[in-house]
């Protein structure tokens, strides 16, 4: 029998049962009629057997059409009560014209309609109340007060995370978002027992069965909710392959203060890698009243980290975007959520050396944290002397404005493009990696360059556009199902970032450190993850197209270079690369030329010299784009 056909059965069941309880309700008024002697002689059957048959057929009537039959008797509230005397009394306005018609026939009609009603009260309250009691031990929860327009809900996980919720949910004094119609568990250890008045109706294997036999008994599918050890990324993708096929959304309930919010499941939260604990005292250390700069401080990773800055109570923050709307947006999203900082926000191109030294000379920043430049890898192909001389010129830039002021930490935010590169923007920020090294060693300034992989959500991540494609009915576009990608979650990294700054103390050197990303998620696998997140089937619902490899993406990427030799840190998820040699003379005069060749848009000679450069990128890659853009 299939889960349908069971709640079908179920339903039927319990029609009947609803039905039959009204013909034995009519017998017992009849009985009592009889025995108490309201009438004389022998016990009339005519008249029994006519007002119970119209009584049950009002009743049959009454009760469907209040779909009395739909309800669950264990997961019964207060509107289901209520409900369920609005079809009594329905069915007694369905039986009176009977009852006149049949005046002659019936024997003492409105004593016997008045009690077989009170019987028929009794019977259905009493039956609901039994189930309640067997399923939950707490048959007078069919008289709880239900919030209005709650949503229904199952509830995955275990008996800990349960109660936490559960507890929270009850004590909840404002109307509650969710209503729980049962709890499924991670393993069958305890079907059938119920935590806290909420039956335990499955373990995982059987929650695609609980959501088809309740969406057929309330007439909508339930959401289903996560909470403690359900929340981790193997539970949830086994979640959202028996959701997406049956349209229920997947939520997440956390087990804190605001447990009663229902909130997404993000890409985020299905990253494989366990969420850290960090210790931010060093941070705290590094950060409490300083005077810090973050250029690009209204793009996506340098407004979280100025978020994370401002918190620390830094004496000042100046940030310097040159989008106005950027600048705009996390002005106004500081300034109200700390209005009593020192905090100053600057219009400018860090590629325009005199307002970038007019600002770093009227701040005098402490610690400086690069976060602009230019990261769309196929555009940049595209315009490689702009990406030169933003990533390149502008960070060098920064960082002889910084040394100038007195700058003690310099920071940089790299990326894992900047490893073996293939396209001018990852060869631009290895390029700026090794002239910052240059630039730290010869100014006595203390430098952290950190690199990371790609952020969940950030302007140039594929989630907002396979959000939007998604949103628009498909198709979700990949360029290689094959092809993967490190992610991470723009707070985590951010988080590190500050977390790898606090662990370069020694004045004069550079410290590389990467972030330890996980493992690489396949592009394919997130669409589809993507696409189940939003009750949609991969394929079926949503199509995914392949459109290859644009001009300078790779098939994977990676963090370090073979060669690097990597060291561990007392930092959860911060590895440091063990510095390369210190770079020369010819280095410093390539690189002019190079700055020069770009400002004159030369880019077949500032690629030449881009290769020398960056080796690893290599003449005979700089000599292809070169050609592509001629």
């Amino acid at each position: 029998m299939t889960p349908r056909d069971a709640a079908r059965r179920a339903m039927a069941l319990t029609l009947t049962f609803d039905i039959a309880m009204a013909g034995l309700a009519m017998t017992a008024a009849h009985l009592d009629t009889y025995l108490t002697g309201a009438v004389t002689g022998t016990f009339p059957v005519i008249a029994w057997l006519a007002a119970t048959a119209a009584f049950m057929m009002a009743a049959a009537a009454a009760l469907f059409l209040g779909g009395i039959h739909r309800q669950v008797w264990r997961h019964m509230g207060a509107p289901d009560a209520w409900r369920l005397v609005q079809v009594i009394g329905l069915a007694v306005l369905f039986y009176l014209p009977v009852m006149v018609a049949l005046n002659g026939l019936l024997v003492a009609p409105v004593p016997s309609l008045l009690m077989a009603a009170g019987f028929w009260t009794a019977a259905l309250f009493g039956g609901r109340m039994i189930a309640r009691w067997r399923s939950t031990q707490r048959p007078m929860q069919i008289f709880q007060r239900l919030p209005k327009q709650s949503q229904p809900i199952l509830l995955l996980g275990d008996p800990d995370s349960w109660i936490d919720v559960l507890r929270r949910l009850e004590t909840q004094k404002s109307g509650r978002a969710v209503r729980v119609l049962g709890l499924i568990e991670l393993t069958a250890q305890e079907p059938g027992r119920a935590v806290r008045g909420v039956p335990i109706m499955g373990s995982l294997r059987e929650l695609g069965d609980v959501i088809d036999v309740l969406t057929v008994r309330y007439g909508e599918t339930p959401w289903v909710a996560l909470t403690g050890p359900a929340r981790t990324p193997p539970i949830m993708l086994q979640v959202l392959e028996v959701t997406s096929s049956r349209k229920a959304e997947i939520m997440a309930l956390g087990h804190d203060e605001t447990a009663q919010t229902l909130e997404p499941v993000r890409p985020a939260d299905l990253l494989a890698r366990p969420e850290r604990k960090l210790d931010k005292t060093p941070v705290t250390r590094l950060l409490t009243g300083k005077r810090v700069v973050v250029t690009g401080g209204g793009g996506s990773v340098g407004s979280e980290l100025a978020r994370q800055v401002a918190a620390e109570n830094p004496a000042e923050l100046a940030i310097i975007d040159f989008s106005e709307y950027n600048l705009y947006q996390i002005e106004m999203e500081l300034t109200g959520r700390y209005p009593e900082l020192n905090m100053s926000f600057h219009l400018g191109d860090i590629r325009d050396a005199a307002r970038v030294q007019s600002i770093f000379k009227a701040v005098r920043p402490d610690i400086v944290i690069h976060a602009a430049a230019l990261k769309h890898v196929p555009l940049m192909e595209r315009h490689s002397c702009e990406a030169l001389l933003t990533n390149v010129g502008g960070a060098k830039i920064v960082a002889r404005a910084a040394a100038e002021s007195g700058t003690e930490l310099f920071v940089f935010i790299s990326t894992d493009k900047a490893v073996d590169p293939d396209n001018v923007m990852g060869a631009s920020k290895r390029l700026a990696e090794l002239t910052l090294m240059q630039i730290v060693q010869e100014s006595g300034m203390t430098g952290a360059m950190v690199r990371f992989g790609n952020v969940l959500g950030s302007s140039g991540s594929v989630v907002p556009l396979f959000e939007k494609q998604i949103a628009q009915g498909g198709p979700v576009t990949i360029t290689d199902p094959e092809a993967t990608r490190y992610f991470m979650t723009i707070e985590e990294a951010s988080a590190l970032v500050l977390q790898a700054a606090a662990l370069q103390t020694q004045a004069g050197t550079a410290g590389l450190y990467v972030l330890d990303m996980g493992v690489p998620i396949a592009i394919g696998q997130l669409a589809e993850t993507m696409i189940r997140l939003k009750g949609k089937v991969p394929g079926r619902d949503i199509s995914i197209v392949t459109t290859g490899l644009r001009a300078g993406e790779k098939l994977h990427e990676c963090l370090t270079y073979q060669h690097e030799a990597i060291e561990t840190t007392s930092v959860e998820g911060v590895l440091q690369v063990v510095p390369g040699p210190y770079q020369g003379e010819l280095f410093r005069k390539l690189l002019h030329q190079m700055l020069d060749a770009a400002s004159r848009h030369d880019a077949s000679e500032a690629l030449r010299l881009l290769g020398m450069l960056v080796p690893d990128f290599g003449a005979e890659r700089a000599e292809v784009i070169a050609r592509r853009l001629a």
